[in-house]
């Protein structure tokens, strides 16, 4: 990408967008395409037609979507399907009738089935049933692959899934009923100071493993695919065993009660944890396999107790 170049960032006041809009404003990018969902609708048609055609953006960045935990996840089913495949169909559809040279699509590892083998490879895609709690939003980004896929192989477009492992960072939703665990875990810890609490509950029984990505790291490795010679980029949307996907993480897991033990240390909770085990465990392992975008040169670089740490800093800032 040219300094220079147009490039759009669909979705960028959120924990993605906004990630990499630092990233690319940070390594000297200029001349970026910005649009609040007030100033353009993603779910409306003829409003995103009209802003490819009078735009016409080089690069383009689709990190829209609309996204949450468990709970919301159990509780708007119906939401996160339609509107993440109204606005990932139009943004991808769009990009190609207005010539855009390559776009990334931001998904997200839930897309593999629940008991995958693990590490959670490309190829694993569509092998298994999808975990019951996140099913319509995995299937609306299963779709965005498959669409990245389609129109590159008709129109020859050239459209790249990029999924990311648990996220978190600046920026975050730390909403305890629609945030993902470690922002809710900060909260809840730093409540629970304030009001001088003996306890705090976590949910489920603190048994599955996850691993998390700092939010910068995931925009650096954005700007490194996006950036990667045309012979490269291109033999990610045909030559491997998943085309256009790739898997973008730490390679690193804790358990849910080794993360909640880590919140509780860098937020400074003196009290005891306890889990409730009546609350819904998600997925018991979810780990990326990373080795295709560390054999191409791109590793993440944030530990995981340092960036739950800055991410705590930038909550209290947030709240003053």
């Amino acid at each position: 990408m040219d300094k220079k170049a147009k490039i759009y960032v669909a979705g960028h006041r959120g924990l993605v967008g906004s990630a990499i809009v630092r990233g690319l404003r940070a390594e000297g990018y200029t001349n970026l395409i910005l649009r609040t969902s007030k100033e353009l609708d993603l779910k409306n048609s003829a409003a995103v037609a009209e802003f490819f055609a009078e735009e016409k953006p080089e690069f383009v960045f689709l990190a829209a979507a609309k996204v949450g935990g468990i709970v919301a996840n159990e509780s708007y089913p119906a939401e996160f399907i339609y509107n993440n495949l109204m606005i990932q169909s139009n943004v991808i559809h769009q990009a190609h009738l207005s010539g855009v040279k390559r776009l990334l699509f931001l998904g997200s590892s839930c897309i593999y089935p629940k008991l995958a083998p693990q590490p959670l490879k490309e190829e694993y895609l569509l092998t298994g049933p999808l975990e019951p709690t996140n099913d319509a939003y995995a299937v609306a980004k299963i779709a965005g692959i498959t669409m990245c896929r389609a129109y590159n192989r008709q129109y020859g477009t050239r459209c790249l899934a990029a999924m990311p492992t648990n996220l978190y960072g600046p920026g975050d939703n730390f909403d305890l009923e629609k945030s993902h665990v470690l922002p809710a875990l900060i909260r809840k810890f730093h409540e629970a100071n304030l009001a001088g609490a003996e306890t705090v509950t976590v949910w489920g029984t603190g048994a599955p493993y996850r691993e998390f990505l700092h939010v910068d790291d995931l925009a650096e490795a954005c700007l490194f695919l996006m950036n990667l010679p045309e012979v490269t980029f291109f033999s990610l949307l045909t030559l491997h065993a998943s085309p256009a996907l790739i898997n973008i993480g730490s390679g690193e897991e804790v358990t849910i009660r080794e993360l909640a033990l880590m919140v509780k240390e860098v937020v400074g909770f003196e009290g005891d944890l306890v889990f409730d085990s009546s609350k819904p465990d998600g997925t018991p392992r979810k780990l990326c396999d990373v080795s295709k975008l560390q054999d191409l040169g791109s590793r993440h670089r944030t530990g995981l107790k340092d960036g739950i740490r800055s991410t705590y800093e930038w909550y209290l800032n947030s709240e003053k």
